[in-house]
């Protein structure tokens, strides 16, 4: 018997600009990805849901309703990675946008193999994860906060967490060595799946993000070096 290849990922690529939206589209199915395209929030939505992709890649800018509430309700249906174009620098802006659930973002103007690579290396991330959860203990706690690696599922007190795909992955990271502080660089190779001085700004809104998940006091800063999950004394 003839066991069929696997299928391969699926990217839902939404960017009003036809003209961007195509050349992304034409760059990743010349790098053997199938591609979903929509040029509006709405349509976006409808095709996530129809099409459930393995990541998205999401214009901030979009007729309808804007890239940051597509984000919300993809999310909040199916939690899936998502890549930001945006042609915005300001790191507020960067900050919300990661703080409804992107995982990643590229500037505009950019280069196709950045965004090539960023996608790849999202995916790597999230084989990695199931790949770990496949191996590891299930079931793993930090006084009364609970993290199940086969469902991707966290508690507070007893109360489920909804966090995004990257958020899980980070919590994770920090809960298998509670107390440890783990560097920025090595957070971001092993959360992200590559390192560098720009992604210092990703990582700093994912904490964000998680703290108000979590609980601030949770997730402790070390200036200068990186974060550790808090251990009560």
């Amino acid at each position: 018997m003839t066991i069929p290849a696997p299928a391969q990922p699926l990217i839902l690529v939404v960017e009003d600009d036809l003209t961007i939206n195509q050349a992304v589209t034409d760059r990743l199915v010349a790098e053997g990805f199938r591609v979903a395209q929509a040029f509006d929030g709405p349509t976006a939505v409808a095709a996530a849901d129809e099409h459930r992709p393995d990541l998205v890649v999401l214009d901030v800018m979009l007729p309808g309703f804007d890239g940051l509430e597509v984000c919300r309700r993809i999310q909040a249906s199916r939690p899936v990675p998502v890549l930001m174009l945006t042609a915005r620098t300001d790191e507020t802006d960067l900050l919300v946008g990661l703080g409804v659930g992107a995982d990643d973002y590229v500037t505009k103007p950019f280069r196709m193999r950045e965004v090539v690579a960023r996608i790849r290396a999202l995916l790597r991330r999230v084989d990695r994860a199931r790949s770990l959860a496949d191996e590891a203990q299930p079931l793993l706690t930090v006084d009364t906060l609970a993290i199940d690696r086969n469902a991707r599922r966290v508690t507070v007190d007893g109360i489920d967490v909804h966090l995004t795909p990257l958020e899980f992955d980070l919590v994770l990271a920090l809960a298998v060595e509670p107390g440890t502080v783990r560097t920025r660089d090595e957070l971001m190779r092993e959360v992200w799946g590559w390192a560098d001085a720009a992604g210092t700004r990703t990582l700093d809104s994912h904490v964000k993000a998680v703290r108000a998940k979590i609980g601030g006091q949770r997730l402790r800063t070390v200036h200068g070096v990186g974060y550790a999950l808090a251990v009560e004394q």
